[in-house]
């Protein structure tokens, strides 16, 4: 089979001589690939020209659907992936977490547009007053960047690898180009083809490159973004690529880290904890066959600890059955090709220099229902290094396989040194029940890494894991892991938008947030605002209210009515070194009488209260203060029909300020309400 790539909306095959990508089971060839002669310049321009400006017409809402629609369309044929996937050695656990997770960080991300507004900006923050009377203000807004995301990925997980990343670029609405790294290429080519087929997103929102980079990153731009995920080596020789210094483009980088799982003094061998150590240990040792960039391959416990680890793990891992990942008995496949088993090899050797071997080998392992010297395989291997302060190289080389290294230590304190020496990674986990040594911990490593996973029996069985990056969570660490982050929720995809900062006047700014600044200009309609529709509301349309002077049997009412009977609201004769010079009205009364000032009662558009943001009781009220209310909508969110009979509606968020004879705002909140559309098709 010849992959080919997908350039400029068409799939193009490359010329030359091809690389070859072959079975990790069974060593046959699988396909072959080659990018000699394709026009990545062309596909750059592409992307920025027909992808970018399709996506940017699109608001966050409309392209978190689209995601959804995708999850829902490769949910539908994701049987012929795990069909592909077994050939990448990976069991059909492995291929779980690979292609579930990965359709899994599409719904994820398709569920964040809700944190988005329905535009195709976002607003970023409060805005910021600038002058003395607010007629001058200043807002940070965030548009995405005209260019094109170009992902490099790693082998381990051709279709998460993918997913994970281009979820994020599409709902921010920046076009992709795919590089999967070559050795399991032809699976992400597979689930590739069907996006492209099903049509969801526009021509030009994703690309595919199918074998070696060339000269791609010869024509980056300022506005493109470049991620890499893979070795720290390649990483570094990329991110000072002459293009990427020049355009100043951002580089991320998620390197493969030297990740520690630390065993606390409290977690002691026969305990519960100790037992969920074990397990989480072998499970990142042995979960696609060791080849996770946040797998554990520094394993620390206390010193009197060290023989009853060595042993009970070594107990697990012999259980641990090697073979051809389509039988159900197998838990370990293959490693993704035997480049890859040399390597992993070699770097044994290396590390067995300062730290025995004490479970299995670099040698050929016995395996179950495949031939050990046609594929990539290689038993789990557990070394130990007695002197982790001093033999720094369990510190600086990774293994990048089913391959940990223990090691002792004597106080927490020690600990924390030896978990930090790894110099940045991706993830740390620390087993305890004793609050007070996570607190250190986490403390003293937090600078370290991306993620601390606090793990004991009360959360192990829920527990995502070790080596789980959760679409929500960044996914990137410091210094050795690459100094990136990725996923993160709405923090990865602010990443691929650009933030600016506008100045001008509040009314000129509410037209071009589509949200309402305060001290913009306000407009009176003759219908009241609770008998529009959805469609029919205008972002600064103001309801003046009628006023009402407080009393104090309105305080003394609802003190009985909410049974706050608060010592300010009730006793004159308390309030000697406070704030207040009588009794004051409660600010829940306030806002409950504004409402009553403002609402319409009659049965209309307006369906329900949908809650309240940001209240704030700015000055007492006190018996004898006239309030009123000026109720403006603040901003329109259109809610999407689940279901073809739903009512269509929308939320809309209204200013209620509320202000006393003088003017000034005694409190100020925003309440959301669910208005009926006038259109119900």
């Amino acid at each position: 089979m010849k992959l080919k790539s997908f350039l400029s909306g068409q799939w193009v095959e490359g010329e030359g001589e091809q690389e070859l990508l072959f079975d990790s089971v069974t060593g046959d060839l699988v396909a072959v690939a080659s990018t000699k002669g394709l026009d990545f310049e062309h596909m750059l321009r592409y992307g920025r020209s027909v992808g970018g400006p399709a996506l940017r017409k699109l608001t966050f809402h409309e392209r978190g659907r689209m995601l959804k629609a995708l999850a829902l369309y490769l949910g539908e044929r994701k049987q012929s992936y795990y069909n592909l996937s077994y050939r990448t050695g990976a069991t059909r656990a492995d291929s779980w977490i690979d292609i579930e997770g990965g359709i899994g960080n599409l719904f994820s991300y398709a569920s964040l547009r809700r944190q988005f507004p329905d535009e195709p900006f976002y607003v970023d923050g409060q805005a910021a007053k600038l002058s003395r009377t607010g007629s001058f203000i200043g807002q940070h807004i965030m548009v995405p960047r005209q260019g094109v995301a170009i992902h490099i990925n790693a082998y381990n997980f051709p279709v998460w690898g993918m997913l994970e990343k281009i979820a994020v670029n599409l709902l921010a609405g920046v076009p992709a180009v795919v590089k999967p790294a070559s050795p399991g290429s032809f699976l992400t080519e597979a689930v590739f083809r069907d996006i492209i087929e099903s049509g969801i997103f526009p021509p030009g929102s994703l690309q595919l490159v199918c074998g070696q980079p060339g000269n791609l990153l010869d024509f980056v731009q300022s506005q493109d973004l470049v991620t890499f995920t893979g070795s720290a080596k390649t990483g570094h020789l990329l991110k000072v690529h002459p293009s990427i210094i020049r355009e100043t483009v951002p580089f991320t980088m998620e390197a493969d880290s030297l990740n520690c799982c630390i065993l606390a003094l409290d977690a002691a061998p026969g305990s519960a904890d100790f037992d969920v150590f074990i397990r989480e240990v072998h499970r990142e040792m042995t979960v696609k066959c060791g080849q996770k960039c946040t797998a554990i391959r520094r394993i620390l416990v206390p010193e009197k600890y060290l023989e009853d680890v060595q042993i009970a793990l070594g107990k697990r891992l012999s259980k641990t059955v090697i073979g051809d990942p389509r039988l159900e008995e197998v838990r370990m496949g293959a490693l993704v090709g035997r480049a890859q088993l040399q390597q992993l090899q070699e770097r044994i050797m290396l590390l067995a220099a300062q730290s025995a071997i004490v479970y299995g080998s670099a040698d050929t392992p016995e395996v179950r229902g495949a031939d050990p010297l046609k594929g990539a395989f290689i038993a789990p291997v557990l070394l130990v290094n007695e002197d982790p302060l001093h033999q720094r190289l369990t510190h600086e080389l990774e293994a990048f396989g089913p391959v940990a290294t223990l090691m002792p230590y004597r106080s927490p304190e020690e600990a924390i040194v030896i978990a930090n020496m790894g110099r940045g990674s991706l993830v740390s986990t620390i087993v305890t029940s004793d609050k007070q040594t996570a607190i250190d911990y986490v403390m003293g490593t937090s600078s370290f890494h991306g993620r601390i996973l606090l793990l004991n029996h009360a959360c192990a069985q829920e527990s995502t894991g070790h080596g789980s990056p959760l679409p929500m969570l960044i996914h990137g660490g410091p210094g050795h892991a690459g100094g990136g982050e990725e996923m993160g929720g709405k923090r990865g995809v602010l990443h691929y938008l650009q933030r600016t900062a506008v100045q001008g006047s509040a009314t000129m700014l509410t037209a071009l947030t589509r949200v309402y600044q305060p001290g913009g200009q306000q407009q009176e309609k003759e219908t009241h605002p609770f008998r529009r529709h959805f469609e029919e509301l205008e972002i600064g349309e103001t309801l003046l209210t009628a006023r009402h002077t407080v009393t104090e049997a309105d305080i003394t009412n609802f003190a009985n009515v909410s049974g706050d009977h608060f010592y300010a609201h009730m006793d004159a004769t308390s309030l000697e070194g406070t704030i207040f010079e009588g009794r004051v009205a409660h600010g829940y009364y306030i806002l409950s009488k504004a409402a009553g000032l403002f609402v319409d009662a009659k049965k209309g558009p307006v369906l329900l209260n949908y809650g309240i943001d940001e209240a704030r009781f700015t000055k007492p009220v006190y018996p004898g203060t006239t309030i009123g209310v000026r109720l403006t909508v603040k901003e329109k969110t259109n809610q999407e029909k689940r279901e073809p009979g739903e009512v269509a509606k929308g939320i809309v968020k209204w200013l209620v300020d509320v202000y006393d004879q003088t003017g000034e705002t005694v409190a100020i909140a925003t309440i959301l309400t669910m208005v009926k559309k006038l259109d119900q098709s």
